[in-house]
């Protein structure tokens, strides 16, 4: 298949198609839009950024628009599980992108937000819902939603939803569902435990695997500085100060640590912008919204961000922290590089993360880019200012309890050993023992 119209989808969805501007689809999508378009189950793997959104958005509008009539009230005719709210809300995005020419219902689901607005627009009967497993399930046991309708349920990015906890929510979701209907799950890691759900709730599922499992797409250049710890806010600093960085995403492993990261670089003169778990909805809808229309040029993320942000113009991803889990430096990456473009993604590893770096190279099956020890420019300047010392010289400059006749600095007694007298055998003014120095 070269081109999306013989992929055998409806004329709306082909003009909307070309009208962004896409005549050929990946391989993802030329191999997972006919077996839709077919009834199959499927479990498909690719790597994060090949359009894994447009294969089962596409097939899914094709279906509704060959319906005569729509969803009954509290009903919906497909349904499609994200793991964040961030990408649940892309989704459906993506969705009224592609059904520009057509009249296709569309409700989000998901947490952070009051349940009010969610509740009157499925009371009325919705052709897709977009949701978030938590949420969702809510609906579902208040019965301001049936399942009992809907013949095409579609797990994005299940990996992720097993990391996050919602496998057991998952499954009472998928008890709810008809058993005659097509299931899709599409990911672009596999572990044995999202095996499992596939063998438990699929008939019989296509296998698609376009890519080998956790390698990063070839038009991304990796590199990793090694960094002390303490230089890594001036390195980022560096990096991020550069004419090439035209929008970035940093990645760090905490809530915290992202806020602060996002603080350093306002100081530094950065406008960037934060985006986590404990920041509201509209919180990081704001955000989210701002550094899409390129009023914000730096986001400071955790790896809730890592699946839920296609934005086609990242030029640079910056790991600040590198990732406990190796997978999840895949997906991290696969924010710059989308849509057939390039991009930079540069990790700063101090010594302590060697190890989560060794177990990085070892999942993609290559070993990333050394760019050398980073020098960062204010330390540089003062280690310029300072001239060598000769050897065996004490410096001079800083002393000030100098002995003046000999010019030697006096030698400073510990402080518990300052004012001890014969009498408390060895001991401080109090007769207390000696304090021992700790190891720092």
């Amino acid at each position: 298949m070269k081109h999306f119209n013989e992929l055998g989808l409806a004329e709306p969805i082909l003009r909307a198609v070309s009208g962004e501007g896409y005549t050929q689809p990946t391989p993802i999508q030329a191999q997972v839009i006919p077996l839709m378009l077919s009834g199959n189950d499927i479990v498909g793997i690719a790597q994060t950024g090949t359009g894994k959104t447009a294969a089962f958005v596409l097939p899914l509008l094709n279906r509704i628009h060959a319906q005569s009539q729509r969803p009954a009230n509290k009903t919906c005719s497909a349904l499609i599980l994200a793991p964040t709210r961030e990408l649940a809300s892309q989704i459906a995005d993506s969705i009224r992108t592609y059904a520009a020419n057509m009249r296709v219902s569309v409700t989000v689901v998901l947490g952070g937000v009051k349940p009010g607005g969610q509740i009157r627009a499925l009371a009325r009967g919705t052709d897709i819902v977009v949701a978030t497993p938590g949420r969702l399930l809510d609906h579902v046991q208040t019965g301001a939603v049936k399942l009992d309708a809907t013949d095409t349920v579609v797990l994005d990015e299940a990996d992720q939803m097993l990391d996050l906890g919602f496998m057991p929510t998952i499954r009472k979701i998928l008890a709810r569902l008809p058993k005659q209907r097509q299931t899709v799950l599409l990911s672009a890691t596999m572990p044995k435990q999202i095996r499992a759900l596939a063998n438990d709730f699929l008939d019989a599922p296509s296998e698609v695997s376009v890519a080998a499992t956790s390698r990063p797409i070839e038009r991304i250049e990796q590199s990793v500085m090694h960094v002390e710890r303490a230089e890594k806010r001036d390195a980022l600093v560096s990096i991020l100060r550069s004419e090439k960085v035209e929008r970035a995403i940093v990645f760090t492993r905490t809530k915290r640590g992202a806020d602060k990261v996002c603080e350093f670089l306002q100081k530094a003169g950065i406008n960037s912008g934060a985006i986590h778990g404990n920041k509201s909805q509209p919180q990081r809808e704001r955000t989210l919204a701002a550094f899409r229309d390129k009023k914000t040029r730096i986001l400071v993320a955790t790896d809730i961000a890592a699946r839920g942000i296609d934005i086609d113009d990242v030029s640079h991803v910056i790991n600040y922290e590198l990732p406990n889990v190796p997978e999840a430096y895949v997906h991290r990456i696969g924010r710059t590089a989308r849509a057939g473009k390039s991009g930079i993604a540069i990790s700063l590893c101090e010594h302590a993360e060697r190890g989560l770096l060794r177990d990085i190279e070892r999942l993609i099956g290559n070993t990333v880019h050394r760019d050398g020890v980073v020098e960062v420019a204010a330390n540089t300047e003062s280690r310029e200012e300072q001239a060598p010392r000769p050897p065996h010289q004490p410096r001079q400059e800083n002393r000030s309890n100098g002995d003046a006749k000999t010019d030697k600095p006096r030698r400073r007694q510990p402080k518990w050993r300052r004012g001890k007298s014969k009498n408390t055998g060895g001991r401080g003014p109090s007769g207390d023992a000696p304090r021992q120095r700790l190891a720092s």
